[in-house]
């Protein structure tokens, strides 16, 4: 079998009004008839994430997809400049879809060639429930309705603006967690997402409020880039840290782990390399004793291919999911992701048990935007 095409594609992740992120798929054919679905959304750097794939595409096409580790090494080690987001979610795209490819030909799940089920199905914490949200009041009549849709876990972001906090500032996002955790009752797990926005005075001054309301994990307290600061904070904190979705390999993560600091780790599959690298990050992480929630804020692939990682590792902690997001999931994807009672399971069928209708793409047009002008991360 042999690489015959390499194709992108994109989609708008939400109406431009809201957000204008856009989704971007490859699609890799071969000469046997049988094609694999990958993704790679890179939020707001769509034009170089085409780029980079169209370029390893020239590479790959001929190759032989069953050599995925050969192909990853080959993508990553013998390019100039290598590393950094566009360059491993191109490789993570294109490893997807090769795990796909395999999986099909050989007539089993993805999972199955990760060495089989470690679980039947994987937990999952809902995060998007709070769009629109403004008041304690809102924020509680939300979180109430995820609870009744079955999630038994959640995240927001209650603490926005520039890094060095206020006291007004700390009140309302307090306040805003005391209404989620009254509508939701002491069983429900709560993530508190900070999303690098304050500095390490702010957090400490934020967490030692959040400590009443037995807060799961307190994420990205403070700018991903400085491990050292990360861990030395995670150490003064009753809650547990955690950090790791602008990491991009396992030599990345490694620095992070031996610091023996943070509890969760929160590699991306659509940026950190695909399946074949967050297998070994996962790898690495079970000998610290750390648990792996796999960031997810990116299309249906991305969900799909986290969920065959999460069914094969011991140490999967959580899966992120964005509830906002399933029903363009569902118009695009063959066969819908199964999800109840708080838990999700991978699609049933070969390879990933699903795939990305390209007839249904053409509903969901990509978004134009303005680098930087039109990101929503504006209060650093």
């Amino acid at each position: 079998m042999k690489i015959t095409e390499v194709n992108t594609y994109r989609m708008a992740a939400t109406p431009q009004a809201l957000d204008g992120n856009n989704w971007l798929f490859v699609r890799i054919e071969t000469d046997s008839g049988i094609h694999g679905i990958g993704e790679g959304s890179l939020q707001y750097k769509d034009a170089a994430l085409s780029a980079e794939i169209k370029e390893f595409g020239r590479f790959i096409i001929g190759m032989d997809p069953f050599r995925i580790e050969h192909i990853w090494t080959s993508l990553y080690r013998r390019v100039t400049w290598t590393g950094g987001p566009v360059t491993m979610s191109a490789i993570s795209a294109i490893d997807l879809a090769l795990w796909d490819i395999k999986a099909k030909a050989l007539g089993v799940p993805v999972w199955e060639l990760l060495g089989g089920r470690s679980r039947d199905r994987v937990p999952v914490y809902a995060n998007g429930w709070f769009a629109g949200c403004e008041t304690p009041e809102e924020h509680a009549k939300e979180a109430k309705r995820v609870v009744d849709d079955g999630y038994r876990a959640m995240k927001f972001y209650p603490f926005k603006g520039p890094q060095v906090i206020t006291p007004e500032r700390i009140e309302a996002g307090v306040e805003l967690v005391r209404a989620v955790r009254e509508a939701v009752g002491p069983l429900v797990e709560i993530g508190i997402d900070i999303r690098s926005r304050l500095d390490m005075w702010s957090v400490s001054r934020v967490a030692q409020r959040l400590e009443p309301f037995n807060i799961a994990w307190i994420e990205e307290p403070v700018m991903f880039d400085n491990v050292e600061a990360i861990c030395a904070l995670a150490r003064t904190l009753n809650i547990p840290v955690a950090t790791g979705e602008q990491l991009f390999n396992r030599w990345e993560f490694r620095p992070l782990l031996e610091q023996n600091a943070v509890k969760i780790i929160q590699p991306d599959i659509c940026h950190a390399g695909g399946l074949t690298e967050l297998k070994k990050i996962a790898a690495a992480a079970e000998t610290h004793y750390v648990s792996v929630a796999p960031h997810n804020s990116n299309g249906p692939i991305s969900t799909v291919a986290s969920l065959h990682l999460d069914t094969c590792i011991p140490n999967c902690f959580m899966q992120e999911i964005f509830v906002t997001f399933l029903s363009r999931y569902e118009q695009v994807l063959t066969k819908p992701i199964p999800i109840a009672d708080g838990h999700a399971t991978a699609p049933d069928g070969i390879g990933w048990g699903t795939d990305i209708d390209l007839e249904a793409l053409k509903a969901f047009p990509p978004n134009d935007y303005v680098t930087v002008e039109s990101e929503p991360y504006t209060a650093f």
